[in-house]
């Protein structure tokens, strides 16, 4: 027996399930209040480079505006915290993304004769020390002495530009045929002596599909009137002419102010997704009285928002961590309809919702996290949510993978929007009507194949996967057969998701088509081969070709037909049913010490930092060919909750104060993508200590909290605080107890009914592993 196993045995036989609290001097201390403003504790740099991708411009909670600086065009991340000169302000972007998009409507402000369309040769060198960021704001000074500042409302971005004196004429170009990713068409037009209107067309997300395509339409009306204004199409530049359309590159407007009217232009925006008609209503309803009106308002939404799920305790750099997580967690999904109500379908025709219509569903990479935050926090908003999704299949027939704007990418693999929905139904947000429209829609999914594949590629695999349990490997060219590339993954990942959708079945009643899902609930075991051999382990997940024979060999360090992963780092995506995977491993102690393998558990409880930075897989795309654990993408996400369903369930708070570590309160502070808040989301719940590992159970496993005192206020909902003495992001902290206002739970986890009606929550912790938890974690998905 290892030596440190040894030392663990001997703790856990002196203590006892309610051991006590650390610290005794914590004891019959007051908890540590919480930030008056919490937004003061948001740094939107945090991940602002090329692995986080986060931009650190204004925006407001799920809005359809996201005002940001871009330092360069078609890479991931629009603004890169290395470079040194801004490009311009755009209003779209996506945070967190792998791949360039949005950076649509770009305006620079410039002094003197504007003589080029180029923004290479525009662009404005910038300092750090110059900008100035908060939720629902940031300025920046740049070299020339111009002082840039943006705001925004839901619909609207909001600019104040300040010109230095004696600089000679004041400019602000207008692009809108250059985005950062593919752009295909753009239109401007100069109206009156203060207006600009136009669109632009992009699409091509990923190079996936290659076809998926979107509109943004502007009306941008400024606060003083033009002396001058010209158009560009490309490299030509033509003064007095009002009109232009994209060439091969660019399509733009500049608009040039006496320096006699002042110094200072500002310039509301409106935006929208289905005309110029719906911007310029955008902009007229949301119309701010003042600049500061707007920042003033932006700045109290984001307080409201965040102090939603507030923290008390830890370092500033704890509180610091955690509050920008939570604002990067609630940015999107984004409103996609104009305050009419009208939106753009996914048919591309315009329809009208009686509810907030979103759009931007990143649902491989949501579903797994930030789903059950927003679900919690917003119960209304993810009802919204999943009624959006409910048009999007009304409208173009099949249910969205990956949506951008009203265009299915069709990016990534398996059926994420399955137990996306599911979460929704099985937490009671879900109406009917909306349930059963949801439901039908579904069930399609899960078992046919889009006959005209043009739009949507459905589940590809699925001929193969109804008919044998498993998707058949094809190594086929084209997005139509993306599943079947990746069949080892799309086959875990369509069992989870047919094992949620048998939850929702069942539920509303459909006892057949209940037990037809069920009982794929294993069809993970389909590809268990246990003849192969890893690290010292027998048995791992293997893909299949139609007749069942391995294919792209079989060596579970190499990535093969798993996305973005191997398959030991995928054996684990069977958590709807860990009883019969863990058996498929030898059993409940095999498959510890398999985990204990993965996280290099030695190493996690003598320094943490280390094995999170040497043990662990550390590149934002390292995920090919390696077996440890990838706290940076996904498809690991639930892996630290495996270990309660083990005989020592304590190992999830070593290994989630281990991940702690790679979150820090700087610019390179987040590992990976954040996918739309996904990778922040994972880290809100782990510093709760909450987190729902079986994605469609609606059910939460307790973990070590990070934070003596986390309050959750949902909306329209009961307070719920969790008190835990002695918590402590830095040290080795372990449950030993947990109480809430209805008494000790029935086991290691909480129901969302359960945690909505809990009052307070009473962690014990203990600086010891204990034996909390054991034989007590959630049951499997579909029962027994």
């Amino acid at each position: 027996m290892r030596a440190w196993k040894r030392a663990f045995t001997a703790a856990l036989t002196v203590i006892t399930v309610a051991a006590a609290t650390p610290g005794a001097a914590h004891a019959g201390e007051r908890p540590p209040g919480f930030a008056a403003d919490p937004t003061t504790l948001v740094d939107t740099s945090i991940g602002n480079n090329g692995d986080g991708t986060t931009f650190p411009g204004a925006t407001t909670p799920f809005g359809m505006v996201q005002l940001s600086p871009d330092t360069q065009l078609d890479k991931y991340a629009s603004y890169d915290y290395a470079q040194d000169s801004i490009l311009g302000f755009s209003h779209t972007h996506l945070s967190g993304v792998g791949c360039q998009t949005m950076g649509n409507i770009r305006f620079m402000p410039t002094t003197g004769t504007v003589t080029s369309s180029d923004p290479a040769r525009y662009a404005a060198k910038f300092s750090h020390a110059d900008e100035r960021r908060a939720p629902g704001y940031y300025g920046v000074t740049l070299a020339g002495g111009i002082e840039a500042e943006l705001s925004a409302t839901q619909r609207t971005g909001q600019h104040r530009y300040t010109f230095p004196g004696g600089a000679g004429a004041e400019n602000i170009l207008v692009e809108a045929g250059q985005s950062n990713g593919s752009t295909y068409a753009g239109d401007v037009r100069v109206v009156g002596d203060d207006t600009v209107e136009g669109w632009v067309q992009g699409g091509n997300f990923c190079g996936e599909t290659g076809k998926e395509r979107y509109r943004v339409y502007f009306s941008a009306r400024f606060d003083r009137t033009f002396t001058a204004f010209g158009t560009w199409s490309d490299d030509t530049l033509t003064a007095g002419r009002r009109e232009a359309s994209r060439g091969a590159q660019r399509a733009g407007a500049w608009l040039t102010f006496d320096p006699a009217g002042g110094r200072r232009v500002g310039a509301s925006v409106g935006l929208s997704y289905t005309s110029v008609d719906g911007a310029r209503l955008n902009r007229r309803a949301e119309q701010p009285r003042s600049f500061d009106r707007a920042r003033a308002a932006a700045h109290e939404a984001w307080r409201e928002e965040l102090s939603r799920m507030r923290v008390a305790g830890g370092s500033t750099a704890d509180q610091r961590t955690y509050y920008t997580a939570l604002y990067h967690s609630l940015l999107h999904p984004s409103v996609g309809s104009d305050v009419d109500g009208r939106y753009r379908g996914f048919d591309d025709e315009v329809h009208r919702a009686d509810s907030p219509y979103y759009q931007m569903f990143s649902l491989w990479d949501t579903y797994r996290s930030q789903n059950q935050l927003v679900a919690l926090l917003h119960p209304d908003r993810a009802a919204d949510m999943a009624r959006s999704v409910l048009r999007v299949y009304e409208d173009g027939g099949w249910l969205p993978r990956w949506g951008l704007g009203n265009g299915e990418t069709n990016v990534m693999s398996g059926d994420p929007v399955t137990p996306f929905v599911v979460d929704l139904y099985n937490r009671g947000l879900l109406d009917d009507r909306t349930a059963r429209g949801l439901f039908a829609a579904l069930w399609k999914n899960a078992n046919e194949v889009p006959e005209d594949r043009s739009a949507f590629r459905g589940r590809d695999g699925n001929p193969s996967y109804v008919a044998n349990g498993w998707v058949a490997y094809r190594d086929l060219p084209g997005y139509l057969y993306g599943d079947s590339r990746q069949a080892g993954s799309a086959t875990l990942e369509y069992a989870l998701g047919d094992c949620a959708l048998s939850t929702m079945a069942a539920g509303l009643g459909h006892r057949r088509k209940a037990e037809t899902l069920a009982a794929r609930c294993d069809d993970f075991a389909h590809l268990w081969d246990s003849g192969v051999t890893s690290k010292g382990f027998t048995g791992f997940p293997v893909a299949r070709n139609e007749d069942g024979t391995a294919a792209v060999g079989t060596d579970p360090t190499r990535s093969g037909a798993f996305h973005e992963g191997t398959a030991w780092q995928y054996q684990w995506l069977g958590q709807q049913d860990p009883g019969t995977l863990f058996g498929l491993m030898g059993g409940r102690d095999a498959a510890e010490r398999r985990l204990d393998t993965f996280f290099d558990l030695p190493t996690v409880l003598s320094d943490p930092a280390k094995a999170a930075s040497e043990s662990w897989v550390t590149g934002a795309y390292d995920y090919h060919d390696n077996f440890a654990f990838n706290p940076n993408n996904e498809p690991d996400f639930h892996a630290p909750w495996m270990y309660a369903w083990t005989g020592s369930p304590w190992k999830t708070s070593a290994v989630l104060r281990a991940l702690r570590t790679l979150f820090t309160d700087d610019v390179y502070g987040m590992p990976g993508n954040d996918d739309l808040g996904a990778t922040s989301s994972l880290l809100v719940f782990a510093m709760a200590g909450i987190f729902e590992a079986q994605p469609g159970s609606a059910t939460y496993i307790v973990s070590a909290p990070m934070f003596e005192k986390v309050e959750i206020r949902p909306e329209h909902g009961r307070r719920i605080t969790v008190v835990a003495p002695g918590a402590d992001a830095s040290a080795a902290r372990y449950v030993s107890s947990v109480r809430t206002d209805r008494g000790a739970p029935h086991g290691s986890w909480l129901s969302h009914r359960e945690l909505l009606g809990a009052g307070t929550i009473r962690v014990g912790l203990s600086e010891t592993p204990t034996a909390w938890g054991v034989g007590a974690a959630p049951p499997a998905v579909a029962g027994d």
